[in-house]
């Protein structure tokens, strides 16, 4: 027997959990091992996907292919046309590829590209490329016009029918193919409760020519939110400075677009909105009835203001879940730059001109003088 028990217990004890924490530590460095080799291997295999991505398809081929870039194309659609004629390898490649490298200032045009060019000989051509002249339509949105008024005006400018181009402007795989393309202007808030049509308000009215004979309605709508995105980049940083959604900036501006006349003041009427706002004051802005009840009519009747709906300004304080018709740029000016006043109220006569005041006893004053009594 030991002389010293507990000593031997102590030393055994000891020994027992070194060779646990070796053990331990093996365990430790083999699953380190493993995990590295996997890593390395997913790194290494990357790194060849990519360069391989990186080279002509085939650098012996010389014969050319015709390649069409429509107009109005994003960087996106360029890459999937190139990588649908066989041009690249990967489009996200591609993209990621110009996106690192700056380039823009891309044409539409019809090209010959070939199978053994490198991306920044693909690049140089489809900047330099022949732009297509000859404008077989074009399609003209004006300012204010609502979604089912675009379908109609596509529509009679097009062979489809309203009801195609309605069905596609609320199909939800084409919003989202375009929310992939614009996240900065298409966020969640379109699809938010009680938003009556997603991208209602994100077509920016203007002219837009076509130079294919039929164009498909993705070719024909993606112009105008391209457009649209444009527009709105330029206020991006002023929104971020106000902390002010775009969404919210889109769908104020219609609010103003609806309401403004040839010889109004739409930073009056901003101003208006936003200290109604701030006072916690309904809008009471007639153009939200008539989206809300889907009419197009030139008076609200009283009983028109009963309406049952999250767009009604008469019944619910603050703006309407979404926009109510698609405005132009001097509706997004004043959305951002309302001008200081301390107005609440404002009429517009029937001779366009818009009176704005205070108090409702002045409101009241300027309606009886210049619609009851006329």
């Amino acid at each position: 027997m030991s002389e010293n028990p507990k000593k031997d217990s102590f030393r055994k004890k000891l020994l027992e959990k070194h060779n646990e924490a070796k053990v331990v530590r093996r365990i430790v460095l083999s699953v380190f091992i493993i995990l590295l080799i996997v890593f390395s291997g997913l790194i290494g295999g990357g790194y060849l996907y990519i360069k391989s991505s990186l080279e002509p398809v085939d650098p012996t081929d010389q014969t050319p292919v015709d390649v069409t870039i429509p107009i109005g194309s994003s960087v996106s659609s360029i890459s999937k046309i190139l990588e649908e004629n066989d041009i690249i390898k990967d489009d996200r490649v591609f993209k990621y590829y110009i996106k690192f490298k700056n380039e823009s200032g891309f044409q539409a045009g019809d090209y010959q590209l070939k199978k053994s060019m490198t991306f920044q000989e693909i690049i140089a051509s489809i900047k330099k490329g022949k732009v297509m002249d000859d404008v077989v339509f074009q399609v003209t949105i004006p300012e204010g016009r609502q979604l089912t008024e675009i379908a109609s005006i596509i529509s009679n400018n097009t062979n489809y029918s309203e009801d195609e181009i309605f069905d596609k402007l609320n199909d939800k795989s084409f919003i989202e193919s375009m929310r992939a393309e614009y996240p900065d202007l298409l966020t969640d808030d379109i699809f938010k409760e009680n938003v009556k049509y997603p991208l209602e308000g994100y077509l920016f009215p203007a002219t837009y020519p076509y130079y294919q004979e039929e164009p498909t309605i993705e070719e024909i709508l993606e112009p105008m939110i391209t457009k649209m995105s444009e527009v709105v980049a330029k206020y991006i940083p002023q929104l971020q400075e106000k902390n002010m959604s775009v969404h919210y900036f889109v769908t104020m501006a219609s609010l103003i677009e609806e309401e403004a006349t040839e010889k109004s003041d739409r930073e009056k009427i901003s101003s208006v909105f936003y200290n109604r706002i701030d006072k916690n004051m309904m809008l009471q802005t007639d153009p939200t009835v008539l989206y809300a009840l889907g009419e197009h009519k030139d008076r609200v009747l009283y009983k028109d203001l009963e309406v049952d709906s999250p767009y009604n300004t008469y019944q619910n304080t603050g703006l309407p879940p979404g926009p109510i018709a698609n405005a132009g740029e001097m509706s997004f000016v004043a959305a951002l730059s309302p001008e200081p006043t301390d107005f609440l109220y404002f009429l517009a006569t029937k001779e366009g001109e818009v009176i704005f005041t205070k108090t409702l006893e002045e409101h009241n004053k300027a309606k009886n003088e210049h619609i009851i009594n006329n």
